[in-house]
């Protein structure tokens, strides 16, 4: 494959202010740095939001709309928003800005997994925010819904707009519910499989693990069906998606997945890190996608038929 999509997930839901002064927080934080990181060659951009004034992740529409369409008028990338939120959300929070907007892309997380950061607490001294500690050492504590009716249900609710998925696969049981709605037809192809590593309640970041997820979706959907793309957590992220690029995939990067540029230096911005991965993608003869390009694969409806 000459041309890799390069995803990014540019201030997602774990990470808190108090962990980077990179992470972007507010509407004007979130839409610079998402423009910064198509400029470099993200072809999408998923997105969160953040409560402005203490960086709580939220849903609320109201937060998006300061985004979305500044990020809209200067950058044709393709714009993915959530309906992971964060783990402390309710399906109707985490569900509001896709149902609203109508964007292109959704992701969606393909089942429940426990989903725990409580680690990255304890390098933390000093707390910005009050929220914030108790939000980070207690996720050793969160569950992170998505049961079969749950996605059924925001399945349903894209459907008539259009939106396709990021089908977020955390293990390999997600692939077999992944199957299970593609057998009940409610997921076409060409679909596009996210498979993430290193989330402490998922799948581990070891290449056997990367070799046997593709091989089987390979196996369920067959080779033609589907897109796939890799990310992975805090230091496995750049490693990881070498492997996953020369295997074939495309990669995501961001701000969401880690905060690091390489061992033991931050990042600071989401631009680095797609800077960075453009450069290994080229040393290795690849090309990022362009957002025409991604539509392409990915059968997308097209800007002009968003909502923002």
């Amino acid at each position: 494959m000459a041309k890799i999509i390069i995803t990014c997930a540019v201030t997602g839901g774990a990470h808190t202010p108090s962990m980077s002064d990179a992470l972007p927080i507010t509407p004007g934080e979130i839409a610079d740095q998402a423009i910064a990181a198509a400029e470099a060659g993200a072809s999408i951009l998923h997105l969160h939001a953040r409560v402005p004034e203490t960086g709580q992740p939220t849903g609320d529409p109201a937060v998006f709309a300061q985004f979305l369409p500044v990020i809209r008028q200067r950058t044709d990338a393709v714009v993915n928003l959530t309906t992971g939120g964060s783990a402390t959300m309710k399906l109707d929070d985490r569900l509001a800005a896709a149902a609203r907007f109508k964007p292109e892309m959704c992701s969606l997380n393909m089942g429940s997994i426990n989903f725990s950061f409580h680690g990255a607490g304890r390098r933390i001294e000093t707390w910005k925010h009050p929220w914030e500690k108790d939000y980070v050492l207690g996720s050793d504590d969160f569950i992170f819904r998505n049961t079969f009716r749950d996605i059924d249900r925001i399945m349903a609710t894209m459907r008539e707009s259009g939106t396709r998925f990021e089908h977020e696969c955390y293990d390999v049981g997600h692939l077999y519910n992944l199957a299970h709605f593609v057998e009940e037809g409610a997921v076409r192809p060409p679909f596009f499989i996210q498979m993430i590593f290193g989330i402490l309640g998922g799948i581990g970041p070891d290449l056997e693990n990367l070799m046997f997820m593709k091989g089987t979706a390979d196996r369920l959907f067959g080779r033609d069906a589907f897109q796939w793309s890799v990310l992975a957590a805090g230091r496995h992220q750049m490693p990881f998606l070498t492997q996953a690029a020369l295997m074939g995939g495309h990669v995501r990067v961001g701000l969401e997945d880690s905060l690091f540029i390489e061992r033991g230096r931050m990042a600071v911005s989401n631009a680095q890190q797609v800077e960075k991965i453009v450069r290994i993608l080229r040393e290795m003869g690849h090309e990022p996608a362009t957002p025409a390009e991604a539509r392409e694969m990915l059968a997308l409806k097209g800007a002009d038929r968003v909502e923002f």
